[in-house]
C-alpha cells in the first residue's frame, strides 16, 4: 500500500501543527488548501490544536475539539479515531449512492472501507470537512490463475471505472482518443466544464478535479515526481500530459470509455481554447 492522501479545503484549515508532525510527511499547500501524504503506520492528528495540544492538521472552527481525532494508515486500509466525548463524525462516500459511516464519540480505530472518502465534523455554521484518498482495494486472483507456489499477482494499475477520478482521466484522454491530436491535453477548468452536464459528477469543482489528478498521479498510476520547472503551472501541465500518455500507452482508457462522458456540445470540441490551468 502506497499510503493515503488527505486534502483539506483552504477555508477550513489553519496553520500547520507546531512541528508535531515531524516524520509524517505533511505535504504541500495546494492552492488555498493543504495536502498531506501518509504511509503505512503513520498517524495524523486533527483538531483546533493549541500550544499544549499539538496537531498535524488544524481545523479552524470553534466547534471542533482541540484534539478532534486521528487517522492511522495500516497496510491495506485507514482507520479513524474520534476523540470527541460528545460529537459523532460522518465519513461519506462521495462516489456512492449516499453511503456513509457514523463514527460515534470516543470510537477508536474505526476501519474505513471507502477508496475516496469525505470526513465531516459538526461546525458552528457549515460543517467542517476534508477528503481522504486511499489506494485501490485489493482483489483475489480469479480461480485457477494462482500457481502452486501460492504467490499472489498484484494489479499494476488498479482503476475503478465507476469512480470520479477515472471519469477525470477519461476527460483528459478524450481529445487524443478522438484523434484531435492538435488539441492540447485539457486543463483543469476545461475538465470541469466538460463534466458539468454529467448527472452524477456535474458538481465537481476545479479543486476537486485537481485533487483527483494528484491522486491519479501519486497513487493510482504512480508517476515519477516531475522535474522542477519554471513554475507550478508548467509542472501541472506536465502531470496531466504524463497521465494521458501512460493511460493510452497501456490501454487503461480506450474509446469504449468515452460513453462515460456526457454528450459533447453540438458543433465543437469539448474544450475551450485559451482556458487557464
Amino acid at each position: 500500500m502506497s499510503g493515503v492522501v488527505i486534502h483539506v479545503p483552504g477555508d477550513t484549515t489553519g496553520a500547520y501543527g507546531d512541528g508535531a508532525g515531524a516524520g509524517v510527511g505533511l505535504g504541500t499547500r495546494a492552492g488555498l488548501g493543504v495536502t498531506m501524504r501518509l504511509g503505512p503506520g503513520e498517524v495524523v492528528r486533527f483538531g483546533r490544536g493549541s500550544d499544549t495540544v499539538p496537531v498535524e492538521l488544524r481545523l479552524c472552527d470553534p466547534a471542533v475539539s482541540r484534539l478532534a481525532g486521528e487517522i492511522r494508515v495500516t497496510q491495506d486500509h485507514w482507520q479513524l479515531t474520534n476523540h470527541s466525548p460528545t460529537q459523532s463524525y460522518l465519513v461519506e462516500n462521495p462516489e456512492g449512492a449516499g453511503e456513509y459511516l457514523r463514527v460515534p464519540p470516543r470510537r477508536a480505530a474505526a476501519p474505513i472501507p471507502f477508496e475516496f472518502a469525505r470526513v465531516v465534523l459538526p461546525g458552528r455554521g457549515a460543517a467542517v470537512s476534508f477528503q481522504v484518498f486511499a489506494p485501490g482495494h485489493l482483489y483475489l486472483d480469479r480461480p485457477g490463475v494462482g500457481g502452486p507456489w501460492g504467490t499472489r499477482t498484484l494489479t499494476a494499475y488498479s482503476l475503478d471505472e465507476t469512480a470520479a477520478y477515472f471519469l477525470v482521466l477519461v476527460a483528459l484522454c478524450e481529445p487524443r482518443l478522438r484523434d484531435e491530436s492538435a488539441i492540447a491535453v485539457p486543463t483543469t477548468p476545461q475538465v470541469v466544464e466538460r463534466l458539468r452536464s454529467h448527472p452524477e459528477f456535474g458538481q465537481l469543482s476545479a479543486r476537486a478535479v485537481s485533487s483527483h489528478i494528484d491522486y491519479l498521479a501519486g497513487d493510482k498510476l504512480r508517476l515519477a515526481e516531475p522535474a522542477e520547472g519554471p513554475g507550478r503551472c508548467s509542472r501541472r501541465n506536465g502531470k496531466r500530459e504524463a497521465l494521458v500518455a501512460l493511460a493510452l500507452r497501456f490501454g487503461l482508457v480506450g474509446e469504449e470509455h468515452l460513453t462515460l462522458l456526457p454528450p459533447r456540445p453540438r458543433g465543437g470540441t469539448p474544450v475551450l481554447s485559451g482556458a487557464r490551468s
